[in-house]
């Protein structure tokens, strides 16, 4: 059987996509991967087929640089990094208001693109990516039943009570006023609204004989596969019927030629993904941070140039890129953005988290996390080294290791990138 593994054109997307393909290849038969340009090595790299698609204007194979992106792209992007420094709640906000922007780019073009794809590939099953919008509504008008991956947070694919872009629940070092909640809620509304008017009008116009589809953000794959560990769930959230909890999906990695941090005190990893490296602010913290308490230090600097941080200290590891995943087997403490990537890397690692999040689901993630007692939360706009080398500290004498061991435990146990492939046969 042939599978079709549909992605937008971003290394965090595309990675975890991949290792389902890979699953799929193994047990299963062929695999296609329709992405764009940008991760096209990672599908080769991974012994995949690919095919041209793109989802959006915007794309990165691992480290988002403005200047790569095409014009307008790049206005787009500064504006969400100036809001991050303006908070949560402003960072929201002008998300809601890009929702279609970023996440129904181009319908028509899509959806002729998909044809031709679904056309030439002839797939016995597709799996899409949840927030692929733009794919996700294409396949429906071509009625190509799909499992879709919701990669990120659980509350991506909303459930009774949620909107959209609005966090179900805020970690206790970030919680916005009520007001602002009450707006901020309106606001994400509108933009589904909005999401679903542009929908249900390339359906009139396209495929008038399809149903509407309604709200894409509500609406569940054939399965849906929830790339997040069950135990970091709140059992009180009800999920769809038939959803599978994939614990992670986490790749393969050597450090290679990649040298560890020396000295003597803390392994501490940092890491602010692929968008929320430009945040320098806030790396040059961490780095003061690590000089304070005296951490061996693995630090990705992502797009922030290296001469703009203060020197790291003797011994640290400091890359543009850093084998994340491979790191997290030497690391007492990572320290990233509240990414799910990062999440569930860490927690099928077994390692306790500072999280920092900024914007989307991170702050959702981060609540869970905290809740779970595998971590702590901070601010990033208000961070201090001081506060950082603290929350380190408070983490090493606690017992957050052994509830990220067990954590990690149960996540071998649900199956990955198998348990998947299974369903989508299924």
């Amino acid at each position: 059987m042939k599978l079709l593994v549909v992605s937008p054109d971003y290394a965090s997307h595309a990675l975890p996509l991949i290792e389902l393909g890979r699953a799929w290849a193994a047990g299963w038969g062929e695999v296609v991967v329709a992405t764009g340009p940008a991760t096209r090595p990672l599908v080769e790299a991974a012994g995949l087929d690919w095919v041209d698609l793109r989802l959006g204007r915007g794309s990165n194979a691992g480290v988002i640089e403005v200047a790569e992106q095409p014009s307008g792209e790049d206005e787009h992007l500064l504006a969400f990094f100036e809001a991050t420094r303006r908070g949560p709640v402003e960072t929201l906000r002008y998300q809601a208001d890009a929702r279609c922007h970023d996440l129904l780019h181009a319908p028509d073009r899509v959806l002729d693109r998909l044809a031709v794809i679904v056309r030439e590939q002839r797939p016995d099953r597709v799996v899409v990516d949840h927030v692929a919008f733009g794919a996700r509504l294409a396949l429906h008008a071509l009625d190509m039943p799909v499992a879709t991956v919701v990669l990120g947070h659980p509350s991506a694919l909303v459930g009774d009570g949620e909107v959209y872009g609005l966090p179900p629940a805020w970690p206790s070092a970030m919680v916005p006023e009520p007001a602002d909640l009450v707006e901020l809620a309106d606001r994400c509304r509108r933009s589904v609204r909005s999401l679903s008017d542009a929908a249900g009008e390339l359906l009139a116009r396209r495929a008038p004989q399809r149903m509407p589809v309604g709200d894409l953000t509500a609406t569940a794959g054939s399965p849906t596969l929830l790339v997040y560990p069950r135990d970091l769930h709140d059992e009180r959230r009800v999920v769809a019927p038939g959803t599978v909890f994939l614990g992670a999906l986490v790749r393969s990695e050597s450090l290679g030629a990649v040298r560890l941090p020396t000295g003597r005190g803390p392994r501490v990893t940092v890491a602010l993904g692929s968008f929320l490296s430009a945040r320098g602010d806030v790396l040059a913290t961490v780095i003061r941070a690590a000089h304070l308490g005296g951490w061996r230090l693995a630090l990705a600097h992502g797009s922030t140039p290296l001469a703009d941080l203060p020197a790291a200290p003797a011994g640290a590891l400091v890359q543009r890129h850093i084998p994340q995943v491979a790191l997290l087997e030497h690391t007492d403490v990572v320290v990233h953005h509240g990414g799910n990537g990062s999440v569930t890397e860490a927690a099928a690692a077994g390692t306790p988290m500072v999280v920092l999040p900024f914007s989307t689901d991170q702050f959702a993630g981060a609540a869970a996390v905290e809740r779970a007692g595998l971590g702590s939360v901070l601010a990033p706009n208000t961070l201090t080294a001081e506060a950082l080398v603290e929350a380190v500290a408070v983490l090493m004498r606690s017992d957050a290791a052994d509830r990220a061991r067990s954590v990690a435990a149960a996540i071998a146990g649900a199956g990955g990138a198998r348990a998947g492939a299974e369903a989508i046969a299924r």
